[in-house]
């Protein structure tokens, strides 16, 4: 028996191989280096970094909400600055019109001919500083990008470079000059993240670091990680991530569970099963796994989920958060085995 079990063993041991299937580790030089130059600028806020970085991964929008001046586009300026791609700003305002982010159609006086002059929305990465500062008309212009990666306009289309990849600033609907986003454009966000103040220490650092800094500015030292074929070749990769039957059921469970739960008036829809299945793939990635586990499905659901519901109105009154009733519906489904 015991020569079978030694048999048997050492067995085991040779064949079992550790290594993942898909080779991450490009991927992963490339994530902790650009998480290194934008710790040079940035205190703490390690969660949001490896948010942004997932969703740059999986090919999705990013909405940042905070208050004013917790380094909410600093944060997108400096994530654009480690990457080689087209960058563009749009400052959103009350007044700003839909034809002044896609572009519009002017007439040519030596051809005789209208003549599509493209918006700053036609480039990368899109950072939308305030985008909750403009009415609802303007904030239509964006679904169709945001969502198909194309704008039409006079019955043309225009397909948009890939990748193409929207950060977007928005303060606490409480703040003066404020509108609330319709629920089909939040759908469109992969990422909803929340910005809270920084602790003590971390305060302290800030300070230090800005007094230190003197005439310089903050992004003249962050280097450039990534181009654009690089980013397209890992948003490949992380398509490839495995993920279990159980675990696409379990992502299913979490989502049922948003419109059947008491608290919540408006559940999620399937766009949010999907988004939560593509962000526990980079979530795996940056960890330097080839499968999805539970944990990157958990890590997902609340920054996948807390846009996408709406919370019953008395229970609103209450005080309570869809980030607090997504916590306990990921804690009361059962967790595969």
């Amino acid at each position: 028996m015991d020569d079978i079990n030694t048999t048997s063993s050492e067995i085991t041991n040779e064949n079992v191989n550790f290594e993942t299937r898909i080779n991450l580790a490009p991927l992963l030089e490339h994530v902790n280096t650009i998480k290194k130059e934008i710790e040079t600028v940035i205190v703490g806020q390690h969660k949001m970094v490896d948010q942004l970085l997932v969703a740059i991964l999986s090919n999705g929008h990013v909405l940042l909400e905070g208050v004013p001046g917790v380094a909410k586009t600093i944060t997108a300026k400096l994530l654009a600055k480690t990457l080689n791609i087209g960058f563009s700003r749009i400052q959103f305002t009350p007044d700003l019109m839909p034809s002044d982010i896609l572009g519009t159609s002017i007439f040519n006086l030596k051809n005789s001919e209208f003549e599509f002059k493209k918006g700053p929305i036609f480039s990368n990465l899109i950072l939308i500083d305030e985008i909750n500062r403009a009415p609802a008309k303007t904030q239509a212009a964006l679904f169709e990008v945001m969502e198909e990666r194309q704008i039409t306009i006079d019955g043309s289309g225009y397909q948009l470079e890939t990748p193409f990849l929207v950060i977007a600033t928005q303060n606490p609907i409480e703040q003066e000059g404020t509108y609330r986003l319709p629920e089909a454009q939040l759908d469109r966000f992969l990422f909803k993240i929340t910005i809270d103040y920084p602790k003590l220490n971390e305060e302290i650092l800030i300070i230090q670091r800005e007094h230190s800094l003197q005439d310089h500015g903050k992004l003249d030292a962050i280097k450039t990680i990534l181009s654009s074929d690089e980013i397209k070749q890992y948003q490949g990769l992380v398509k490839q991530i495995r993920v279990e039957q159980n675990l696409l059921e379990y992502i299913a469970r979490i989502v049922v569970n948003t419109r059947e739960n008491a608290f919540l008036y408006l559940g999620a829809s399937p766009r949010a099963s999907i988004a939560i299945l593509n962000a526990s793939k980079g979530f795996a990635a940056i960890r330097g796994r080839d499968f999805v586990t539970p944990e990157d499905i958990k890590e997902a659901a609340i920054p996948v989920l807390q846009h996408r519901v709406i919370v019953a109105p008395e229970r609103e009154m209450e005080g309570i958060t869809s980030s607090e009733i997504i916590k306990q519906i990921i804690e009361t489904v059962e967790i595969p085995r």
